[in-house]
């Protein structure tokens, strides 16, 4: 059965100076105003760079079982092993979207070569802002590589912005963790081929795949596309509508952050929903959620960015699974298909339930919890994006 649906869109035009620029500072200071990042003719919209982030993830901030994050570092090293997606020319984005305080970051190798800001090794990153370096001298990274980012925070940092789970090894101090502190983006020159972000949740973060396999259903995503950059951008228990202390901001309040300040963009991919009707409060409305859908969807278009949404995947099985949540479910997923809402669609809903059951995971894609897909699964969620509707 096809696993994608939806019109073509029409080209658009490109909304400039999306409002979302990388900061550097001499020194500690109040939040800097936005500027236009050195390299780029525009941050956010598509083709007005020639950078695509080819890795990234979205930040949340620390709760008090974060004890690295939550504490912060004196005179630490956080080494990153990153899986690109595109490759070419490198720089390196830092964000601090929740800081309180300046943080000192530097010196920073990427591949055992120096990175510099605005030509020194250290640079001040805002409370709030974000900061990218210079091109890489003399790195040229291959796609589908592996990257190694060792930054050095002389600090102390305060609290630090972070991605609790990125299910691959990284160290602080030579100690392995999977979280992944203030660093948020690798750039690349590269990109010959769909420049994706994808806005999700646990099941785009990777949940059901084990660390260091990169068998998320985005990483099989850019393997299928020779080219593309592909930025995953889902957050553990994210929701479209709300914001959680540990799983930070909803979809809508994080999306002008997360999705329009990365260059070069030319679709964002909506994976969100299913947060909303199984996490308590749990959203009973159907409507709700196609307005918020729907809000994104203006966003996007606006900033000349094509839109993919997903229909909500089944999760019998779930512990807070009920029939009357999977009836929420099935009529999203009805005016998904149907609506027009946005310019096309991948059918995560078919493209993993089970025939016989269609309010549960096939079993041959079900990790064991009924709700997050295994590897077998991130790859039927994959081949369910059809790249015609990514160009």
């Amino acid at each position: 059965m096809p696993a994608v649906t939806g019109r073509r869109p029409a080209r658009r035009g490109v909304l400039t100076a999306a409002g979302v620029a990388a900061v550097a500072v001499a020194a500690p200071g109040t939040r800097a105003a936005a500027t236009p990042r050195s390299g780029d003719s525009g941050s956010g919209g598509a083709g007005r760079s020639r950078w695509a982030t080819s890795w990234a993830t979205a930040q949340t901030a620390p709760t008090e079982t974060d004890a690295v994050a939550v504490r912060g570092l004196t005179d630490g090293v956080f080494t990153a092993v990153l899986r690109l997606s595109a490759g070419g020319q490198v720089r390196l984005r830092y964000g601090s979207a929740f800081g309180a305080v300046p943080v000192l970051i530097g010196p920073v190798t990427a591949g055992g070569r120096p990175v510099t800001f605005g030509g020194k090794r250290q640079e001040w990153l805002t409370a709030g802002a974000c900061l990218t370096s210079d091109p890489v001298d003399g790195l040229r990274v291959p796609a589908a590589s592996r990257l190694t980012v060792e930054t050095r925070l002389p600090g102390p940092t305060g609290p630090l912005s972070f991605h609790r789970n990125t299910h691959a090894s990284h160290t602080v101090d030579g100690v392995r963790t999977t979280s992944v502190f203030l660093l948020t983006g690798v750039e690349v020159t590269g990109a010959h081929g769909p420049v994706v972000a994808v806005l999700g949740d646990s099941i785009a973060e990777g949940v059901g795949t084990p660390d260091d396999a990169d068998l998320r259903w985005p990483d099989q995503l850019a393997r299928r596309i020779p080219g593309s950059a592909v930025a995953n951008l889902g957050i553990s228990g994210n929701r479209l509508l709300l914001d959680d202390a540990r799983f930070g901001p909803g979809g809508q309040a994080r999306f002008d952050r997360d999705v329009l300040s990365l260059p070069g963009l030319r679709t964002v991919l909506v994976h969100l929903g299913i947060n909303d009707l199984q996490q308590p409060p749990a959203q009973t409305d159907p409507a709700r959620v196609l307005a918020g859908y729907r809000q994104l969807v203006l966003r996007a278009r606006n900033a000349g960015l094509r839109t993919v949404g997903s229909t909500i995947t089944p999760f019998e099985g779930w512990t807070r699974w009920t029939p009357e949540l999977d009836a929420v479910r099935q009529r999203i997923n009805r005016a998904v298909r149907t609506g027009r809402l946005f310019d096309t669609v991948a059918d995560f809903d078919s493209a993993l339930h089970d025939p016989a059951q269609p309010s549960r995971l096939l079993p041959a894609f079900d990790s064991g919890d009924g709700l997050h897909p295994n590897p077998s699964g991130h790859a039927a969620l994959a081949a369910a994006v059809d790249r015609r509707h990514l160009l």
